[in-house]
């Protein structure tokens, strides 16, 4: 997916309602999850994300600074998330307890 011309999010827009369920693609520019919920607020947050499984079922939550994901809109208004982090290391990291 082409990120050029994608509108980056204000601050003020990182909120729950805006993030939640937004797809977040990779350093390799792949989906990699999908970020659940958010804990904390603001910049100082940290976004949970969906990573393996399929269509939802034997999904891992793992937690990221939400200062590591990018968040834009694209031409029909879907909010994403683009990081440098792969899929294969999300995987590797330890699953966030709620």
């Amino acid at each position: 997916m082409d990120h050029t011309n994608h509108v980056r999010l204000a601050t003020t827009e990182l909120t729950p309602a805006m993030l939640e369920g937004a797809t977040v693609y990779g350093a390799d520019d792949h989906k990699i999850g999908t970020l659940d919920h958010i804990h904390g607020s603001g910049v100082s947050g940290t976004a949970v994300i969906d990573v393996g499984g399929f269509l939802g079922i034997g999904a891992k939550p793992v937690g990221v600074a939400l200062t590591d994901l990018e968040f834009m809109r694209d031409e029909d208004g879907d909010v994403h998330a683009v990081t440098n982090w792969t899929k294969d290391q999300l995987k590797e990291m330890p699953e966030h307890k709620d």
